[in-house]
């Protein structure tokens, strides 16, 4: 052990590599700004979750003083806060997560195990120049191959998302986002990145999708130039440690960009130098979109809430709701489906 107080947290199994780095990344930044040594537990699992079994093996991450998880008397959770709204079942059983940046951990001192999301920038935003040196991709797999003026990358996240309504973005969000690039070169290209080509596919039929090995969809989105993205967490520190990329835009409220009236899931993921899109195709910076939450938290009675499971009597009601938007959601993905194959026989029949 370090005779200096030690930060540490544990990577565990089944989180993304989006949220591995988080925790990594914000883990050695408090340490840093605290004048602590950091340590990583569970590097074992870097890497390796349901997506991939592969490994972190296109960068080398160092994991700060090795220790055991026995080693430490204190562990510390990462504040959250909830709002329980009628959405999902999700979101009435467990809440929606809207925290923000934790103040306790963000000056934390002492030697302590810590848990948590772990986006908000304020954990990290001053070391940037030190991320990129941690980060930093192994030359023979840094992809420079889709790095043009002319090409936006679309990185659609599907399969686990698309059984939530309140979660799996919309093909009017990606076409919006389209218009929105090609308001800025109007001969802008697409090229998907997704973890499931076969559902890209169907979402956004006449952009090609491709899943490459881990290393080459993380390297692409870093060194692209013009990124539409979805809200997912693996996109973050591609993005952070570009240094080619012009142009951003990502959904407004991040996890809740379907249903939210205002608040965001989570206001952690608003960033600095993104653009996020609105439900009619609009775009707001970061400034803006954190002047209207803190105003929305003021104003609205559900914030009013937060925090607050429904009461018993309410989740009837709530279930309802929520039974609703998901059986309207399923019943536009199924008419989707049977006009994708009408298109399909008529093309076929077309051509023969």
């Amino acid at each position: 052990m370090s005779d200096k107080p030690i930060i540490a947290t544990e990577l565990l199994k089944g989180q993304g590599l989006g949220n591995q780095l988080f925790c990594y990344v914000t883990t050695r930044c408090i340490a840093m700004r605290n004048g602590c040594d950091y340590s990583i537990l569970g590097g074992e699992t870097l890497a390796n979750n349901i997506h991939s079994q592969c490994g972190l093996y296109f960068m080398n991450l160092e994991l700060g003083v090795p220790t055991r998880k026995e080693d430490f008397d204190k562990i510390y959770n990462e504040k959250e806060d909830r709002l329980f709204t009628s959405n999902s079942r999700h979101d009435i059983e467990h809440g929606a997560y809207v925290a923000g940046t934790d103040e306790v951990l963000l000056n934390m001192k002492d030697t302590v195990l810590v848990y948590g999301n772990m986006q908000a920038e304020d954990y990290f935003l001053p070391y940037r120049e030190e991320i990129c040196r941690w980060l930093k991709v192994k030359p023979e797999y840094d992809c420079y191959d889709y790095s043009r003026d002319d090409l936006c990358i679309i990185h659609l996240r599907c399969t686990d998302y698309m059984d939530s309504p309140e979660l799996f973005l919309n093909k009017k969000y990606w076409l919006n986002g389209m218009k929105n690039m090609r308001k800025i070169n109007p001969k802008m290209q697409f090229m998907i990145i997704t973890n499931d080509v076969k559902e890209a596919q169907k979402l956004i039929p006449n952009v090609k999708a491709y899943n490459f090995d881990l290393a080459k969809d993380y390297s692409i989105i870093k060194n692209a130039k013009y990124l539409l993205l979805s809200n997912s967490s693996f996109t973050y520190f591609p993005v952070f440690t570009s240094n080619t990329v012009k142009k951003v835009i990502a959904p407004k409220y991040w996890a809740r960009h379907n249903v939210s009236d205002g608040y965001w899931a989570s206001e952690q993921n608003i960033y600095q130098g993104w653009m996020y899109q609105d439900r009619q195709g609009r775009l707001f910076d970061a400034e803006e979109c954190r002047a209207e939450l803190e105003k929305y938290k003021k104003e609205s009675k559900l914030y009013s809430r937060l925090n607050i499971p429904m009461a018993e009597s309410e989740k009837s009601r709530a279930y309802k709701k929520a039974a609703y938007i998901y059986k309207r959601y399923m019943a536009v993905r199924y008419w989707n489906a049977v006009k994708r194959k009408i298109r399909l026989r008529l093309a076929k029949k077309k051509w023969q």
